[in-house]
């Protein structure tokens, strides 16, 4: 579907609405689809976690990969030169070429949104690592932007993709728990620390657009490796969300926490503004839900837990436990509610791109396992209550909490 208000260079340098493909003869001698039935798969971020995700793509049958850009050079050629595909050094020109069908992205956290944007508003389909997006404002406009323009999405959240997971959730979902009173939720804490002294940046890197929309800053040894990423805050805001995101996927895909009415949050935790790794890296956050539904989000294990008034649901991407243990073995019924099935993320989104029906990690809930983080992280640093208006996606009575709902970029970008 063409966006009207797309000019018509802005139309040349996308891609088709829908991803096209072409029958033509017989399977390949290697038993993958013909090229040009392929998903061409371009790569934004083709480092530790990029290369995970290529070597999950790259047998797929009905995938193609065949452009990486990234913002170190070693790191693109190499992918490009063994995948004889394309090695872009502006993420830009990866979006802009029309071989490239969908867009994987795998970058720091702080470019998540404003790359995935740049990616559906040419066209593309996106594969989004989590967590989403740095700020609730920029989790609010990638869902408006994925269903507006009528984008497959698919969420870094591979444990949807592992059988026990999802039926961990199918148990609670059609009430073989009874009521669901209370829910915790674990997730691995931060660090704190890094260097501060300035270096000189390695030759093949561009600093600056590795940036991009952050502020500017002096280069250090520790910034922009995968602990740089992840433990400062003008790239992320911590474990909070960067691996809480998985557990607390796990309790919105078994339990509607949106639809628990308004919420009070109330936590403490520890950052260190004056270090390097200065987000949230332990924490402790309350969730009081209008019905009076509670919530608790620490630091520790990776681990969801859904206490009901029949028993108990334990559930992590290592195992399922349940009291009573029979309870994992329940049979649900046809009548039950059931959940997408999947065995593999990476084959899920292939199929959904192709089909164009939601893979199993939609936007709707990346954006409501992100806002959980995001308010958890608010709360810590303000030290005090707020409140949040699930229907009208608002901190309610506190301007100072609700401008944290936001954040500025650094021009050029914009979202």
């Amino acid at each position: 579907m063409r966006d009207p208000g797309m000019t018509r260079r802005q139309l040349l340098l996308g891609a088709a609405a829908a991803p096209l493909f072409v029958r033509s003869g017989a399977l390949g001698l290697d038993g993958r689809a013909p090229a040009n039935e392929r998903v061409g798969l371009g790569f934004i971020g083709t480092g530790g976690r990029g290369s995970n995700l290529i070597n999950d793509f790259k047998n797929l049958k009905e995938a193609q990969c065949v452009a990486f850009a990234d913002c170190f050079q070693a790191r693109r050629e190499r992918w490009a030169q063994q995948l004889q595909g394309k090695a872009y050094a502006d993420l830009r020109d990866l979006v802009a070429d029309k071989a490239v069908d969908a867009v994987v992205i795998a970058t720091p956290d702080h470019w998540h949104v404003p790359a995935g944007l740049l990616a559906v508003r040419a066209g593309k389909d996106v594969y989004i690592e989590k967590p989403l997006g740095i700020s609730v404002h920029h989790d609010q406009v990638m869902r408006k932007e994925v269903r507006e323009r009528k984008r497959v999405f698919q969420y870094g959240t591979q444990q949807r993709s592992s059988r026990h997971c999802r039926v961990a959730c199918e148990l609670v979902r059609n009430g073989k728990i009874g009521k669901v009173k209370e829910i915790k939720v674990w997730a691995p804490n931060g660090r704190e620390g890094g260097s501060l002294e300035e270096i000189p940046v390695p030759p093949g890197f561009d600093y600056d657009l590795w940036l991009g929309p952050a502020p500017k800053a002096p280069y250090t040894k520790d910034r922009c490796t995968n602990q740089g990423a992840y433990f400062i805050y003008d790239y992320a805001i911590g474990f909070i969300a960067g691996w809480g995101a998985h557990p607390l996927d796990l309790l919105v895909w078994g339990y509607d926490i949106h639809k628990a009415g308004r919420v009070e949050v109330e936590g403490t935790g520890v950052f260190r503004p004056d270090h390097l790794f200065n987000t949230v890296h332990s924490w402790n956050v309350n969730y009081v839900f209008a019905g009076g539904l509670r919530m608790n989000f620490t630091h520790g294990d990776n681990l969801t837990v859904f206490v009901g008034t029949e028993g108990t649901v334990k559930v992590s991407r290592a195992r399922l436990e349940t009291e009573p243990a029979e309870l994992a073995k329940a049979d649900l019924g046809a009548a039950a509610v059931r959940l997408v099935e999947s065995s593999n993320h990476a084959q899920n989104f292939i199929g959904a791109v192709k089909t164009r029906k939601d893979p199993v990690s939609c936007i709707e809930d990346a954006v409501i396992s992100d806002v959980i983080s995001h308010l958890g992280d608010i709360a810590v640093r303000t030290g005090r209550k707020i409140v949040w208006d699930w229907e009208k996606e608002e901190i309610v009575g506190d301007p100072e909490a609700s401008k944290m709902l936001r954040r500025p970029l650094r021009p050029p970008w914009t979202l």
